[in-house]
């Protein structure tokens, strides 16, 4: 078995495509205008529109009501990030956690938690 990638669903593809051009730094591809995906130090992020998932019915997920992931990115500088990006919607600031990792968190258009985080220096 090998990881594929996480899927966000969302009802506005174009939208939520350009807020991860702008975090990653990474254009998307779009095989098609109902999805996009990224390419991003060996993880794939994709991103596809409710149609996508249309067949799946009543169990198909919803857009913009994530309750239970953070997609989280891994940075050199966390406070550079912070500062080129100027996130509109933080939920932590860029802080240093208990446990040495510096973090920040935000959310994406869709509501989504995002974590750039930076490790420790030994």
């Amino acid at each position: 078995m090998q990881f594929a990638s996480i899927r966000i669903v969302t009802a506005d593809v174009d939208r939520l495509a350009r807020f991860y051009e702008e975090l990653t730094g990474v254009p998307a591809v779009r095989p098609a205008p109902v999805f996009a995906q990224f390419e991003v130090g060996g993880g794939t992020l994709a991103i596809g529109a409710v149609e996508t998932v249309a067949m799946l019915g009543e169990a198909a997920p919803r857009p913009a009501s994530n309750d239970s992931v953070i997609v989280e990115f891994q940075v050199d500088d966390v406070d550079a990030e912070f500062s080129r990006l100027q996130p509109e919607d933080v939920v932590l600031p860029p802080t240093t956690m208990p446990w040495g990792n510096r973090s920040t968190l935000f959310r994406d258009p869709d509501g989504n938690l995002v974590n750039l985080f930076t490790r420790p220096t030994p």
